[in-house]
């Protein structure tokens, strides 16, 4: 205690146990709004006389991050069930773009389709960055040395398969961004769902956390409350609570009280359960946070509804094969290669909603474009296609002559390998669009990945507000904040929840068991 802190008599115990209950009943720093029965004041609810349930493991959400957690608990040896609010498993992985970065990878893709080297010092420089260096260097290091062999792990032990390509994608300067066979992050999902239930691990769906039990602002987690088919249950947990439970997009409140630009009239590509409860409930029993203003936009999502669907990650994957972005002019208005936010920012600035992706049939494949998929999203009028670029400019209700004007002028600078106007990196792989049949998807920013959340250490344990791991608890994913920085370059998320999923796992199985 600081001789401040002794002069006034008020120090870390103090302060916590001012907004806690008195002896017998559950910490309850009621701060942030998080509250499961609000006829019930937290300073006022008792521990549980009795549990319903005992888990070595509990973990609160079944995505990327979850079922990672689940597995790897289940396998070192723990009694694990997976808590899921949701009446279907996966959250927002099991919707994501099926998009995952690695530098590296078992099947030897960079070596197969004779792209550039990559490293990860090289992939961690560029997630850095990509954040405006506010990521923790130490956990950037961790994501990046093991994301390959979570790629891997997927691979060998859940059957995950990939498309033959890899994209380099806005902010990298590598080509190192796998797709699942799926397009979608249902392959992941999928592979990891196996491998936790293989190891014993319990789904269990429409479970949602209404509480997270803890006695004293120095003692561990104890369990969680539980609403399930209208009934509430007291779960104790013996080694470790994860929370995977992801991000808080689509409660508008919340996200406006850290970024007051994200009104309700953005669009979300979020599912209806990322919304942050969970979060909140951490915080009540003194979890620290970082980072919560840093919410990403998706440029590219569907212009009416946001929703990510398969055409809306073309936009995304397109850049190092030479795709296009124009706007309602018909003019190119960024460099195609820039990161998230940057893309996001030049779309809002055109003042003219929404912008679109131009692309060629001969670049679809190399950037793991499927006939299936194009064929669909014509039928589903989310592409168009056309024979000429004057064609297509006119489904698109473009300006012929400026198309057909920035067209040339892109391919001119492909060939000389120099774009003065908006200075992209012209690498090898990236085509001209010269030869028909063309595609157009219209695109326009929605509030996609919240980048803040609870800090974490090395271990995936969760930090109070005095910098001190909190016994028994861990997280994992977009839950957590501390690795993407201001902005998460696209195709870390998928790795980013994995790779400590598995931490937290394991660091719940081995934690010392409770009496």
């Amino acid at each position: 205690m600081s001789d401040q802190q002794q002069k006034t008599g008020v120090g870390r115990r103090a302060i916590l146990k001012a907004t806690a209950v008195a002896a017998g009943t559950g910490l309850a720093l009621d701060l942030f709004g998080g509250k499961a029965d609000a006829a019930e004041p937290r300073a006022k609810r008792p521990l549980p006389k009795r549990w319903d349930e005992t888990w070595d493991v509990v973990v609160v959400g079944s995505g990327f991050a979850g079922l990672a957690a689940a597995a790897e608990a289940a396998k070192a040896g723990a009694k694990v069930t997976v808590l899921e609010k949701m009446p279907v498993y996966g959250g927002n992985s099991i919707i994501n773009g099926g998009e995952y970065n690695a530098w590296t990878d078992e099947l030897h893709l960079r070596e197969k389709l004779k792209l550039p080297e990559d490293s990860q010092d090289l992939h961690g420089k560029d997630t850095l960055k990509g954040g405006d260096y506010y990521g923790d260097p130490k956990l950037v290091e961790i994501l990046c040395r093991e994301s390959p062999k979570a790629l891997d792990w997927m691979i060998d032990e859940g059957g995950l398969q990939l498309r033959e390509i890899l994209n380099r994608t806005g902010g990298h300067t590598a080509y190192r961004t796998h797709t699942c066979k799926e397009g979608v992050g249902r392959g992941y999902t999928e592979a990891e769902r196996k491998i936790a239930e293989k190891a014993g691990a319990k789904i269990r769906l429409n479970h949602e956390i209404t509480w997270i039990w803890r006695a004293d602002v120095d003692g561990p987690v104890l369990g969680v409350e539980v609403k399930a088919r209208g009934k509430k249950l007291q779960l104790r947990v013996t080694r470790g609570l994860v929370l995977a439970s992801g991000g808080f997009s689509r409660d508008v409140k919340m996200r406006m009280a850290f970024n007051p630009s994200l009104v309700a009239s953005y669009n979300c590509t979020n599912h209806p359960g990322a919304t942050g409860e969970t979060l909140r409930f951490a915080q009540a029993v003194g979890a620290d946070t970082l980072h919560l203003a840093f919410i990403q936009l998706y440029p590219y999502a569907e212009p009416e509804t946001g929703i990510l669907d398969a055409p809306a990650v073309y936009p995304f994957r397109g850049p190092g094969y030479g795709i296009l972005y124009v706007d309602r002019k018909g003019k190119r208005f960024v460099n195609e290669l820039e990161r998230r936010d940057v893309v996001s920012r030049a779309e809002i600035n055109t003042g003219m909603k929404p912008t679109y992706s131009v692309f060629s049939a001969k670049m679809a494949p190399l950037m793991g474009g499927t006939k299936e998929e194009i064929d669909a999203g014509i039928s589903k009028g989310r592409f168009v296609k056309a024979d000429t670029i004057e064609e297509l400019a006119g489904k698109l209700g473009l300006p012929a002559d400026a198309l057909r004007e920035t067209v040339a002028t892109h391919n001119r600078y492909i060939k000389e390998k120099r774009d003065p106007d908006f200075g992209k990196p012209i690498t090898d792989r990236m085509l001209p669009l010269e030869e028909g049949p063309f595609y157009g998807i219209a695109q326009w920013p929605a509030v996609h990945h919240t980048m803040g959340g609870l800090r974490i250490d090395e271990q995936a344990r969760v930090i109070d507000i005095w910098g001190n791991p909190i016994p028994r608890f861990f997280a994992a994913g977009e839950i957590t904040g501390g690795i993407h920085g201001a902005n998460r370059l696209g195709g870390n998320a998928g790795p980013d929840a994995v790779v400590f999923g598995r931490i937290a796992g394991r660091s719940a199985a081995g934690a010392t068991p409770a009496a």
